[in-house]
C-alpha cells in the first residue's frame, strides 16, 4: 500500500473541508511508455484499495485485468478505515482524533480526492474505470469530471441516484449504530456492538430470499426451536465485520452513499448522462434488491455510446463480487481488453 499526501486544504462540497488530505492505493503492473494502458478500480463500501483480495476473479496475472498488462489503480475512498483519511486519523489543526467531529463527505469530494491522485500518479488517459455499487457511484461521477480522458466505463449494480428504498436501508443500519450505548464515546471501539447489528441488516439487502432459501434454510427434517443456520449466519457476517471494520467509517461511508445524485446542480438525467462521451457498459444483476436493474437501465438508455448486460445469479447485489465468470464474458463481449 503507498500512500498519497495532498497538504492542502480539501474543501467538501457539504461545506467544512479537511486540512488536508491522505488517500491510501494500490498499483499492480507498470505504466507503459504511452500511459495509456491504466485500470482504474473504484472499491465498494467496506472493501479497500486492493482489489486482489476481493475481486481475485478479475484481477491479477492473466486474468481479465491483467496486472501483466494494464497499470491497475485502486484508491481507498476517504472516509474509509484502511488507510486513507478518516474520522480516526489525526486532525492537524487539533492534534486529536476527528472521531465524532469528522465532517461529512460526498460522492464527488471522493472523485476529486481520486482525481487528484491521478495527477500525482502523472496520468493523462484511463483506458477502462469501473466499480461495482458505491464504487460505481464514483465511477459514474467521475466520469463526467474526467471527460475526454476516459475511454472505456463499466459500471455494476450501480445508480444515477441512491434510491429512497437504499437510503432507508442505510438509515436502519445507523438506527442500530447509535442505540449502541457507547456509541457517542471518542472511542475508536465506539459502537462496534451496533455496527455489527447493522451489517446483519445489509446483508438482507446484499442478498434476497432465494439466496437464504437455498444457503441457509433448514433441513426438511430438523427438530431445531431456535438456534437456526440463519441466524448464526447473521452473527458470523456481523462478528466478521466487526473485527475488520469501524462504526465510525460504516457510518460516514453510508452516508457518502446517500449523498449521490449525478443531477444534483446539474440539470435533468438526459442532460448530464449525455456528458459521458467513454464507450459505457452497464452491467445489473436480475435478483438484486437494493440496486434493481431499473436502475442500471436508466444508465444504459441515456449515456449515448452504451450497452445493458443483465446476469442471473443466485446472489443478489454481492453477485457483483461473486459472478466473476458472467461478469467477464459481459466485459469481453463489448470492449476490446
Amino acid at each position: 500500500m503507498q500512500k498519497f499526501h495532498y497538504k492542502q486544504k480539501f474543501e467538501l462540497e457539504a461545506g467544512g473541508y479537511l486540512p488536508e488530505l491522505e488517500v491510501a492505493f494500490h498499483t499492480f503492473g507498470k505504466l507503459n511508455e504511452e500511459k495509456n494502458n491504466v485500470i482504474w478500480i473504484c472499491h465498494a463500501f467496506t472493501a479497500n484499495s486492493n482489489p486482489v483480495e476481493w475481486w481475485e476473479g478479475l484481477v491479477g496475472e492473466g486474468k481479465l485485468y491483467d496486472t501483466n498488462r494494464y497499470f491497475v489503480v485502486c484508491a481507498n475512498m476517504i472516509g474509509s478505515c484502511y488507510g486513507s483519511t478518516y474520522p480516526l486519523s489525526v486532525n492537524p489543526e487539533t492534534e486529536m482524533p476527528y472521531y465524532h467531529s469528522f465532517p461529512m463527505v460526498t460522492i464527488r469530494d471522493v472523485v476529486r480526492s481520486l482525481d487528484l491522485l491521478r495527477i500525482h500518479l502523472g496520468i493523462e488517459q484511463i483506458f477502462l474505470l469501473t466499480g461495482g455499487s458505491l464504487g460505481g457511484q464514483q465511477a459514474l461521477e467521475w466520469a463526467l469530471m474526467l471527460g475526454e480522458k476516459l475511454l472505456n466505463l463499466v459500471l455494476l449494480a450501480t445508480n444515477i441516484r441512491h434510491s429512497a428504498w437504499a437510503i432507508a436501508f442505510n438509515e436502519a443500519q445507523r438506527m442500530a449504530i447509535s442505540s449502541d450505548n457507547t456509541w457517542q464515546e471518542n472511542s475508536p471501539n465506539a459502537g462496534k456492538e451496533g455496527m455489527r447489528a447493522a451489517r446483519a441488516i445489509a446483508l438482507l439487502s446484499y442478498r434476497n430470499y432465494e439466496t437464504y432459501q437455498q444457503t441457509q434454510k433448514e433441513a426438511a427434517e430438523t427438530l431445531a426451536l431456535d438456534n437456526f443456520r440463519a441466524s448464526s449466519y447473521q452473527q458470523y457476517q456481523g462478528d466478521k465485520l466487526k473485527k475488520r471494520f469501524d462504526a465510525f467509517a460504516y457510518w460516514g461511508l453510508s452516508k457518502t452513499m446517500d449523498s449521490h445524485n449525478i443531477c444534483r446542480n446539474r440539470g435533468t438525467v438526459a442532460e448530464v448522462l449525455a456528458g459521458i462521451k467513454a464507450k459505457t457498459l452497464v452491467i445489473g444483476i436480475k435478483s438484486d434488491i437494493l440496486f434493481p436493474i431499473e436502475e442500471q437501465k436508466i444508465i444504459a438508455e441515456n449515456i449515448k455510446n452504451s450497452h445493458l448486460c443483465l446476469i442471473e445469479s443466485l446472489y443478489g447485489h454481492d453477485g457483483f463480487l461473486i459472478e466473476n465468470h458472467k461478469i467477464s464474458e459481459c466485459i469481453t463481449s463489448y470492449i476490446n481488453i
